[in-house]
């Protein structure tokens, strides 16, 4: 079965994958691995290189400063990028799972699923969700050291607001009694985990465990 873990910044999806992990499921981590395939997959590199000229590649690395100032020039190519790292990574996921499936579920974490069209492989989707505070909270924690100063808060907000402007998730069930709820998908049955502090995050794996 082959499951997806999604959910904006600060909300806890990467927090629940190590906790997933750490009992000893397979876990595909999206964005490590589309590194990995831009390093190591020459025909990735040869699409990059036709979008973006040599100059994508210095000595055989990739040079991630170069792409991201011409994205930030031409947004555009921003979405031809995607179309060539997506499908890759797609593909890599259910090779991965295919060397798992004799395992019970094979889990991959990616904030930006749905926008990646992974959903359509997805059995199950974990979509967590937790309040903007909360969120904001521990964003400060991770990438500002805990300073909550209002430029940092303002900087976080943003990126908050950014997310909700491309996602393509559905909404979350909001107000609920339980730490899990449910909806379905137009692919897969969508479990929403209420990440908001109150429950340990040992206690959620276990009802997501159980509600598989």
């Amino acid at each position: 079965m082959i499951i997806g873990i999604t959910g904006g910044i600060g909300s806890g999806k990467s927090t629940i994958a190590r906790a997933l992990a750490a009992r000893g499921y397979a876990i595909y981590d999206c964005d490590k691995e589309a590194k990995r395939i831009i390093a190591e997959d020459q025909e990735v590199q040869q699409q990059i290189i036709a979008l973006f000229g040599k100059e994508a590649f210095v000595n055989g690395v990739y040079n991630t400063a170069y792409v991201a100032s011409r994205v930030f020039a031409e947004p555009e190519l921003l979405k031809q990028l995607n179309g060539i790292v997506h499908p890759a990574v797609k593909a890599d996921i259910e090779r991965s799972a295919i060397r798992f499936q004799h395992s019970e579920f094979f889990f991959f974490e990616s904030a930006i699923l749905y926008e990646a069209g992974l959903d359509g492989i997805c059995d199950r989707i974990i979509l967590v969700e937790a309040p903007e505070e909360v969120r904001i909270a521990r964003t400060l924690q991770r990438d500002y050291h805990g300073e909550a100063t209002e430029e940092n808060i303002n900087k976080v907000r943003a990126r908050i607001q950014a997310q909700k402007a491309v996602s393509h998730r559905p909404s979350a069930i909001s107000n609920q009694p339980s730490a899990i709820s449910h909806q379905l998908s137009a692919f897969s049955h969508l479990l929403v985990v209420h990440n908001d502090g109150k429950a340990s995050i040992d206690e959620l794996v276990s009802a997501i465990l159980k509600d598989l």
